[in-house]
Protein backbone atom coordinates (compact mmCIF):
# COMPACT_ATOMS: atom_id res chain seq x y z
CA UNK A 1 0.00 0.00 0.00
CA UNK A 2 1.11 3.56 -0.75
CA UNK A 3 0.98 6.32 1.84
CA UNK A 4 -2.24 7.88 -0.16
CA UNK A 5 -3.78 4.44 0.44
CA UNK A 6 -3.18 4.17 4.03
CA UNK A 7 -4.07 7.87 4.26
CA UNK A 8 -7.44 6.86 2.51
CA UNK A 9 -8.09 3.91 4.77
CA UNK A 10 -7.91 6.95 7.57
CA UNK A 11 -10.47 9.45 5.68
CA UNK A 12 -13.08 6.56 4.54
CA UNK A 13 -13.65 4.85 8.66
CA UNK A 14 -13.99 8.71 9.35
CA UNK A 15 -10.50 8.94 11.14
CA UNK A 16 -8.48 12.31 10.18
CA UNK A 17 -10.33 14.77 12.14
CA UNK A 18 -9.99 18.05 12.42
CA UNK A 19 -10.33 20.72 15.03
CA UNK A 20 -8.53 21.60 18.48
CA UNK A 21 -6.67 18.48 19.95
CA UNK A 22 -4.89 17.97 23.38
CA UNK A 23 -2.49 15.18 21.80
CA UNK A 24 -1.41 12.40 24.03
CA UNK A 25 2.13 14.41 24.47
CA UNK A 26 0.45 17.33 25.84
CA UNK A 27 0.67 18.90 22.64
CA UNK A 28 -2.02 20.69 20.73
CA UNK A 29 -3.35 20.08 17.10
CA UNK A 30 -5.85 21.01 14.60
CA UNK A 31 -5.28 17.95 13.31
CA UNK A 32 -6.11 14.43 15.13
CA UNK A 33 -5.49 10.94 13.91
CA UNK A 34 -9.05 8.94 15.82
CA UNK A 35 -6.83 5.27 14.73
CA UNK A 36 -9.67 3.48 16.58
CA UNK A 37 -11.91 4.41 13.85
CA UNK A 38 -9.83 2.36 11.80
CA UNK A 39 -9.21 -0.56 14.04
CA UNK A 40 -13.02 -0.68 14.53
CA UNK A 41 -13.15 -2.72 11.02
CA UNK A 42 -11.07 -5.88 11.14
CA UNK A 43 -11.06 -6.10 7.40
CA UNK A 44 -9.38 -2.44 7.08
CA UNK A 45 -7.25 -3.12 10.17
CA UNK A 46 -6.03 -6.31 8.26
CA UNK A 47 -4.83 -3.96 5.53
CA UNK A 48 -2.82 -1.73 7.29
CA UNK A 49 -1.02 -4.30 9.28
CA UNK A 50 -0.30 -6.39 6.75
CA UNK A 51 1.13 -3.12 5.05
CA UNK A 52 3.29 -2.40 8.28
CA UNK A 53 4.33 -6.10 8.07
CA UNK A 54 5.38 -6.32 4.67
CA UNK A 55 7.51 -3.19 5.60
CA UNK A 56 8.90 -4.68 8.71
CA UNK A 57 9.99 -7.47 6.93
CA UNK A 58 12.02 -5.53 4.40
CA UNK A 59 13.78 -3.47 7.03
CA UNK A 60 14.77 -6.25 9.94
CA UNK A 61 13.73 -9.62 8.52
CA UNK A 62 12.43 -12.04 10.53
CA UNK A 63 10.43 -10.98 13.85
CA UNK A 64 9.82 -13.23 16.88
CA UNK A 65 7.83 -10.80 19.28
CA UNK A 66 6.07 -7.54 18.53
CA UNK A 67 5.57 -5.47 21.37
CA UNK A 68 3.50 -2.82 21.71
CA UNK A 69 2.19 0.32 24.35
CA UNK A 70 -1.18 -0.35 25.90
CA UNK A 71 -3.93 1.02 25.17
CA UNK A 72 -3.56 2.52 21.34
CA UNK A 73 -0.77 -0.38 20.02
CA UNK A 74 -2.27 -3.57 21.55
CA UNK A 75 -4.71 -3.76 18.31
CA UNK A 76 -2.06 -2.73 15.50
CA UNK A 77 0.50 -4.88 17.17
CA UNK A 78 -1.42 -7.68 17.41
CA UNK A 79 -2.84 -7.70 14.13
CA UNK A 80 0.93 -6.48 12.10
CA UNK A 81 2.43 -9.71 14.96
CA UNK A 82 -0.08 -11.87 13.25
CA UNK A 83 1.17 -10.84 9.56
CA UNK A 84 4.68 -11.60 10.78
CA UNK A 85 4.00 -14.70 12.05
CA UNK A 86 5.67 -13.56 15.38
CA UNK A 87 3.96 -13.63 19.39
CA UNK A 88 2.15 -10.16 20.09
CA UNK A 89 2.21 -8.44 23.74
CA UNK A 90 1.88 -5.20 25.33
CA UNK A 91 3.85 -2.80 27.58
CA UNK A 92 1.19 -1.47 30.25
CA UNK A 93 1.96 1.15 33.13
CA UNK A 94 2.83 0.60 36.44
CA UNK A 95 3.28 3.31 38.61
CA UNK A 96 3.51 5.45 35.76
CA UNK A 97 6.34 3.54 33.82
CA UNK A 98 5.91 0.97 31.31
CA UNK A 99 6.60 -2.92 32.07
CA UNK A 100 5.84 -6.10 30.90
CA UNK A 101 2.93 -7.53 33.36
CA UNK A 102 0.70 -10.48 32.89
CA UNK A 103 3.54 -12.83 32.47
CA UNK A 104 5.10 -11.56 29.92
CA UNK A 105 8.65 -11.59 29.18
CA UNK A 106 11.40 -11.80 26.10
CA UNK A 107 13.52 -14.50 26.02
CA UNK A 108 17.27 -14.38 24.83
CA UNK A 109 17.79 -14.70 21.10
CA UNK A 110 14.39 -13.22 20.26
CA UNK A 111 14.05 -10.96 17.68
CA UNK A 112 12.11 -7.67 18.84
CA UNK A 113 9.81 -5.00 17.28
CA UNK A 114 8.34 -2.63 18.67
CA UNK A 115 5.42 -1.34 16.97
CA UNK A 116 2.87 1.59 17.70
CA UNK A 117 0.01 3.28 16.07
CA UNK A 118 0.58 6.61 15.47
CA UNK A 119 4.13 8.72 16.70
CA UNK A 120 4.07 12.18 17.45
CA UNK A 121 7.15 13.48 19.68
CA UNK A 122 7.80 9.63 20.07
CA UNK A 123 7.62 9.90 23.98
CA UNK A 124 5.57 6.68 24.37
CA UNK A 125 7.84 4.65 21.94
CA UNK A 126 10.96 5.58 23.87
CA UNK A 127 9.11 4.49 27.02
CA UNK A 128 8.01 1.12 25.65
CA UNK A 129 11.74 0.81 24.08
CA UNK A 130 13.21 1.96 27.52
CA UNK A 131 11.20 -1.04 29.23
CA UNK A 132 12.20 -3.60 26.81
CA UNK A 133 16.00 -3.34 26.94
CA UNK A 134 15.16 -4.79 30.78
CA UNK A 135 14.96 -8.33 28.54
CA UNK A 136 17.39 -10.09 26.95
CA UNK A 137 15.89 -10.29 23.49
CA UNK A 138 17.20 -8.44 20.39
CA UNK A 139 15.91 -5.03 20.19
CA UNK A 140 15.31 -4.29 16.19
CA UNK A 141 13.87 -1.55 16.22
CA UNK A 142 10.66 0.02 15.92
CA UNK A 143 7.50 0.65 13.48
CA UNK A 144 4.11 2.73 13.30
CA UNK A 145 1.38 3.40 11.00
CA UNK A 146 1.65 7.05 10.54
CA UNK A 147 4.57 9.16 12.08
CA UNK A 148 3.09 12.34 12.63
CA UNK A 149 6.83 14.02 13.61
CA UNK A 150 7.91 14.22 9.66
CA UNK A 151 10.57 11.85 10.49
CA UNK A 152 11.79 14.02 13.32
CA UNK A 153 11.01 11.90 16.17
CA UNK A 154 13.88 10.40 17.81
CA UNK A 155 13.13 6.93 18.92
CA UNK A 156 16.97 5.62 19.49
CA UNK A 157 16.58 3.06 16.86
CA UNK A 158 15.46 2.43 13.49
CA UNK A 159 11.85 3.89 12.71
CA UNK A 160 9.46 2.17 9.74
CA UNK A 161 6.30 3.97 8.98
CA UNK A 162 4.12 3.41 6.28
CA UNK A 163 3.16 7.40 6.57
CA UNK A 164 5.17 10.70 7.26
CA UNK A 165 3.13 13.55 8.03
CA UNK A 166 4.59 16.83 8.90
CA UNK A 167 1.36 18.05 11.07
CA UNK A 168 1.99 20.96 13.19
CA UNK A 169 1.81 20.32 17.27
CA UNK A 170 1.72 23.20 19.48
CA UNK A 171 2.98 23.82 23.17
CA UNK A 172 -0.09 24.91 24.94
CA UNK A 173 1.13 28.35 25.64
CA UNK A 174 1.85 28.86 21.91
CA UNK A 175 -1.00 28.32 19.96
CA UNK A 176 -2.17 29.83 16.60
CA UNK A 177 -5.19 32.25 17.43
CA UNK A 178 -7.44 30.28 15.07
CA UNK A 179 -6.83 26.88 17.36
CA UNK A 180 -6.83 28.58 20.89
CA UNK A 181 -10.18 29.95 19.36
CA UNK A 182 -11.54 26.29 19.21
CA UNK A 183 -12.51 24.32 22.09
CA UNK A 184 -9.77 21.83 23.15
CA UNK A 185 -10.96 17.98 22.89
CA UNK A 186 -8.30 15.37 24.89
CA UNK A 187 -9.26 12.12 22.65
CA UNK A 188 -5.73 9.96 23.83
CA UNK A 189 -5.10 7.25 26.06
CA UNK A 190 -1.88 8.27 27.81
CA UNK A 191 -3.72 9.53 31.22
CA UNK A 192 -5.48 5.56 31.69
CA UNK A 193 -4.35 4.15 34.55
CA UNK A 194 -3.97 0.28 35.12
Amino acid sequence: MTPNDILDEFRSAGALLEGHFVLSSGLHSPVFLQKMFVFQDPARTERVCRALAEKIKEKFGAVDYVVSPAVGGIVPGYETARHLGAKAIFVERENGAFTLRRGFTIPEGARVVMVEDIVTTGLSSRECLAALRDYPGTLLGAACLIDRSGGKADLGVPLVSLVQLDIPAYEPDKLPPELAALPAVKPGSRSLKS
